[in-house]
């Protein structure tokens, strides 16, 4: 059994695939799911998306918390943790702090060298996690 499962998600569509997956897996009541939002911080040099309006850190906050809360209805137990930073480094932090078993998290599905120069999250996750990665197509 699964005690302790990370699941990275972010405030799209994708964050409906990756529950359904974690539906498939053996969870019991005792089982602590944690939900998990990165926020990007200007420090991490994470992009953000220049065809979208500036946006607040506190109005992406509340947008975080809401889109997790709003998941967290459809789970036994669950927790949210939302963090600030570079996505992958924490991920596989709170992952070593929760001692978790399992990270479940998504992919954009890039393929090829669109892979290799976007810096993919799920790729440094897998190949750096304390623990099993459960990565969810889209």
């Amino acid at each position: 059994m699964l005690e302790t499962i990370l699941v990275a998600l972010d405030c799209s569509e994708m964050s409906t695939n990756i529950l359904e997956a974690l539906k498939t897996l053996q969870i019991t009541a005792t089982t602590e799911i944690i939900l998990l939002h990165v926020l990007p911080s200007p420090e991490t040099g994470v992009d953000i998306d220049a065809t979208l309006p500036h946006q607040s850190p506190e109005l992406l906050y509340h947008q975080a918390e809401a889109h997790l809360k709003d998941l967290q209805k459809q789970l036994l137990e669950s927790i949210i943790e939302i963090v600030n930073g570079d996505p992958a480094e924490e991920i596989i932090r709170l992952a070593n702090i929760y001692q978790a078993e399992l990270v479940v998290i998504g992919t954009r599905g890039l393929k090829g060298v669109d892979r290799i120069i976007s810096d993919s999250v799920s790729s440094q996750v897998v190949s750096e996690a304390p623990c099993s990665v459960l990565v969810v197509k889209p």
